[in-house]
């Protein structure tokens, strides 16, 4: 599957905000766009700038494609409910964003990467596909074979993010973790308006 593999600290720094989960990040010191004119002066966004700012932040934040982002879209669109909640429901409960919240992995991207050199269970099977759509209930654990993997202890002792998502359960000691649920909007901690994405797609 195809995957951006550009400088992602310059996408932050474009869309104005940190979208990476690096602690490194340079958007926080320079919050202005890269280049040599990035210090020069915002031009007012239109209507449609700002919507497709929100989608670039989506898509950047959860690393997936256009046409992978679009197929998102258009399945969240068919399913019952709100479009743009149904839309970071689908994100969230891809497979390396799980175990990204669930404190295996220090980003998205190590987990992305963890996932497709077969390390993580999923239901007795492994999986090594990071978009594969977890549903509730189903249990994610380390492979026997990875549980000494040094990235993953020293994730799992930097990180305490799971403990503020009800729709997720940790348990450290076993290396292993449960999507309780589909997450609710409120309890997805991603400081985006869905709505300006469904309003950019319904044009």
């Amino acid at each position: 599957m195809a995957r951006y593999t550009g400088p992602k600290h310059k996408m932050c720094r474009r869309l104005g905000e940190k979208v990476c989960d690096s602690l490194k990040c340079p958007v926080d010191r320079r919050p202005y766009g890269p280049g040599q004119h990035g210090q020069g002066m915002r031009r007012k966004l239109s209507e449609y700038g700002i919507q497709l700012r929100e989608k670039q932040k989506v898509r950047s934040i959860y690393g997936v494609l256009e046409k992978q982002f679009r197929n998102y879209f258009e399945e969240a669109n068919r399913m019952k409910g709100v479009t743009g909640e149904n839309l970071l429901q689908l994100l969230e409960c891809r497979l390396d964003n799980v175990v990204f919240r669930l404190g295996f992995a220090p980003t998205r991207r190590a987990a992305r990467q963890l996932v497709r050199h077969r390390h993580f269970v999923v239901g007795g099977h492994i999986v090594d596909i990071p978009s594969y759509q977890l549903k509730p209930h189903e249990l994610i654990r380390v492979k026997d074979k990875s549980r000494k993997l040094d990235i993953i202890h020293m994730a799992l002792k930097n990180s305490d993010r799971s403990s503020d998502l009800p729709w997720l359960r940790v348990n450290k000691a076993s290396l292993e973790g449960e999507l309780l649920e589909v997450p609710k909007r409120a309890d997805i901690p991603v400081p985006v308006s869905e709505q300006l994405i469904v309003e950019l797609y319904s044009k």
